[in-house]
């Protein structure tokens, strides 16, 4: 037994002081960049650079691993050096308003642009009712009025000359004009017209109709005249307003002459206001009812407004966006109403930018979680990678029983770069599922859970502790205490030349050391505030544990830590309850009976067992039968249980445990209850290594000590899970002591040595084993088992034969 034995100095691994030639960290520089990733580094430095279309990035990590954080530097130091990228305004569209239309500018040009479109705006207001009230408007106006209003008079005069002629006299009345007879001067009556015969009666009529012909092709003309006075007051108007505002639009065009697309919109401006110069005049608010008047939109000028829509005047080098709510409407933009009149209505100016409006031409951050838990949100993304616009629309437009009108605006090309972050498995689901995501993130950065633990992690440990207490204030510590850290980061993957890059948890330690040292008045953290802090956090987490030990320890969970029993051993489990695991014996009891059922596990016939131990188990039937059953087949029947378990089992860290108990139980020879087993095994009964082999070794050893130290109990662990163990102080004191033993082993004969104390013997050339050996009484067991069951078999055959 003793050869297996684990001497102390591979129990915990050991911090190389000479690596922090510093005393507090308050001398080391803060950390600067990604920490023990350099695949990932060099994954996102490329996914970042490279130009061609489909390169977004997915960064897979989990939580806590310093992946956004490093990214987003990352990220922002190549944009730094990146181009900025140019504005966009949207503008009414005069063809078709409800499509606004988009123009493109340099940085800093759209609000130039806007201010330029106000003054324009704002002089013409001025100016253009000035133009319109100058002598010179005037005088052309009533020139044409003049005109207008002699044709008329003289049109009229030639049909009352005509009347008078005729002997009528012209009549306005409420129905039009009347043409009424004269007889001396004076005007008939219609009793005197009555009176008259029927001849003159005619004459009268045929004289009326005659000037009624000709005063029909007088209003004729006169409305002619009227129209033409019209089209000139109008051409006046135009040729006036046109004076004004022409020179002004050719500045302006001027200024801009390098942007198509804004001479083009100019060109429009300079055509609307000339047809719509009531606009620029002053007008009255219109009361609809007593006290409720009807709200004006400025005289419908807000159609020269310009909604300066990306503005990146203070921009320097490429936009980096980290959207944390990334909806349909966050990343594309939305388009948004304002009640008016029980209605709600829009216009252009109302339209709003997304997260990928902001990031074009630079970087969008996202945490895939949140784009595919919001509704729409990764089709969204997806088209505006695919088609590399962005469209701005109503989603619930194609939910709505009835279409109600909205704003289509012009699409804005994207030419972003897009990081999704989030945990592995959205990568394999998306890139499995999902077809068109592997076109468009053709680059993985995958964050390691460890880095290695050597002199450039002493180094980035030292200076990571360094950045959080001077980016928050806290306390430096001192060499020893950053030595106890980097120990801590190892025990937190098990692994003594490896540390984690789960900096979250790391972070966490120092503000709680921090804490304790303020409580201890120190002005430095050293190596007793961290220990208080790794203590108190796990005093926080370990009820249930404690409460464990306790049933354990008044017999309510009945585990044995001392003496020997035939079929009956310690397994060794872990249970997670989220931020704290920690180790739980349990007795594993094995029956052996005559049969050919072979090993029965209990707990998987009531489907208590998960698929990894099913696994497991069944590798204990094929390692039974290929060690015992190559000179005749093997008939026995046995039951393994768990027992005190009434949950899922799962994980095959005890099937090397399951297969010591059935040894135990065929040989008939008692295991030492002091003894506890971890380790998994394969076909050819390697001990193969396993998870949580700290917490599984400390969780045995706080039941012994509850129940008593004895100095003869220990556990038995994989030999290839050496490099893994990191203990507690504790612990480790007890192995010092004598108090409590680690046995390391290979394979299932050396650990069945240890539990009994009897050699476990090898095969000779002839398939047998030498006497004495727990292989030779296993092996004479399993023959005596399948003759008495054979025997059984032969005997009821015969006696069915004598019935018959």
């Amino acid at each position: 037994m003793e050869k297996y034995k684990v001497d102390v100095e591979y129990l915990k691994t050991k911090c190389d002081y000479n690596l922090l030639n510093f005393n507090t960290t308050e001398e080391v520089p803060p950390l600067e960049g990604i920490i023990g990733q350099e695949r990932a580094k060099k994954a996102l430095e490329f996914g970042l650079r490279i130009k061609s279309s489909g390169y977004n990035i997915f960064v897979s990590g989990i939580t806590g691993s310093g992946r956004t954080t490093s990214v987003e530097q990352a990220v922002r130091k190549i944009a730094e050096k990146g181009k900025t990228p140019d504005d966009w305004c949207y503008v009414y569209n005069f063809s078709n308003p409800d499509n606004p239309n988009v123009l493109r500018f340099p940085p800093g040009k759209a609000n130039e642009f806007k201010k330029d479109m106000e003054s324009l705006v704002n002089e013409l207001k001025v100016e253009l009712p000035k133009t319109f009230e100058s002598d010179i408007y005037e005088e052309h106006k009533n020139q044409i009025i003049k005109e207008f209003q002699n044709k008329r008079n003289e049109l009229f005069e030639k049909i009352e000359q005509s009347a008078k002629n005729a002997g009528f006299q012209i009549k306005q009345t409420p129905s039009g004009v009347v043409f009424i007879p004269l007889i001396e001067g004076q005007p008939l009556k219609e009793e005197d017209i009555d009176k008259l015969t029927d001849e003159a009666k005619n004459e009268i009529r045929k004289k009326q109709d005659f000037l009624y012909e000709e005063l029909n092709d007088v209003l004729r003309k006169v409305r002619e005249f009227e129209k033409e006075a019209k089209d000139k007051l109008n051409k006046l108007e135009r040729e006036t307003a046109e004076f004004t505002i022409a020179p002004r639009i050719t500045e302006l065009k001027e200024k801009y002459k390098d942007f198509k697309d804004v001479c083009n919109y100019l060109d429009q401006v300079e055509k609307d206001m000339i047809e719509n110069l009531d606009d620029f005049k002053e007008k009255k608010e219109i009361e609809l009812l007593p006290g409720l008047k009807l709200p004006d939109r400025d005289s419908s000028l807000y159609r020269y407004t310009v909604n300066v829509f990306i503005d990146n005047s203070n921009t320097k080098g490429s936009p980096v966006i980290k959207e944390t709510n990334p909806t349909a409407y966050n990343l594309s933009g939305r388009i948004e109403y304002r009640p008016q009149f029980g209605a709600m209505v829009t216009d252009f100016t109302m339209i709003k930018p997304g997260a990928l409006h902001k990031a074009n031409g630079g970087y969008l951050i996202l945490q895939v979680l949140d784009v595919l838990k919001n509704y729409y949100a990764w089709e969204t993304l997806k088209r505006a990678l695919k088609n590399n616009e962005i469209i701005i629309e109503d989603l619930n437009e194609q939910f709505r029983l009835i279409n109600t009108p909205t704003l289509r605006p012009q699409p804005i090309p994207f030419d972003g770069k897009v990081i999704l972050i989030g945990h592995p498995i959205f990568y394999y689901l998306l890139y499995t599922y999902d077809e068109e995501f592997r076109k468009l993130f053709k680059v993985r950065a995958d964050f390691s859970l460890l880095m290695d633990k050597n002199e450039e992690g002493y180094r980035n440990y030292a200076s990571f502790i360094s950045k959080i207490c001077k980016e928050e204030n806290l306390r430096h510590l001192d060499k020893y205490a950053v030595g106890k850290i980097i120990e801590y980061g190892s025990r937190i993957v098990e692994d003594r030349e490896k540390l984690t890059t789960h900096f979250i948890e790391i972070a966490d330690i120092i503000r709680e050391a921090n804490f304790w040292a303020e409580m201890d008045n120190s002005e430095i953290v050293m190596e007793k505030h961290v220990k208080k802090a790794l203590e108190e956090k796990i005093y926080r987490s370990n009820l249930i544990e404690k409460r464990i030990e306790e049933l354990i320890k008044e017999g309510t969970i009945m585990v044995d830590t001392d003496g020997e029993k035939v079929g009956q051993i310690n397994g060794l489990s872990i249970i997670s309850l989220g931020d704290y695991s920690f180790g739980k014996p349990s007795k594993i009891t094995c029956n052996v009976y005559i049969g050919r059922s072979g090993v029965i596990n209990i707990d998987r016939e009531v489907k208590l067992a998960g698929k990894i131990h099913n696994k497991g188990f069944l590798i204990l039937n094929t390692y039974f039968n290929e060690k015992y059953g190559q000179e005749r087949s093997v008939s026995f029947s046995a039951s393994i249980c768990f027992e005190q378990l009434y949950e899922e089992i799962e994980g095959d860290s005890a099937s090397s445990t399951e297969i010591y108990v059935l040894l135990s139980a065929l040989a008939n020879v008692p295991i030492k209850q002091g003894i506890a087993v971890t380790g998994s095994v394969n076909q050819k009964g390697e001990i193969q290594p396993v998870g949580g082999i700290n917490e599984k070794i400390e969780g045995f050893y706080y039941t012994c000590k509850a129940k008593g130290l004895t100095g003869k109990q220990g556990v038995i662990i994989p030999e290839r899970n050496l490099k893994h163990l990191i203990l507690n102080d504790e612990v480790i004191e007890a192995v010092e002591k004598g108090m409590f033993h680690i046995w390391a082993v290979k394979t299932i004969d050396e650990g069945i040595e240890i539990l009994t104390g009897i050699p476990a013997g090898e095969k000779r050339k002839d398939n047998t084993y030498p006497e004495g050996t727990i292989n030779y009484m296993v092996s004479e067991r399993i023959n005596e088992l399948t003759e008495k069951y054979l025997k059984t078999t032969r005997k009821k055959k015969t006696e069915k034969k004598e019935k018959k």
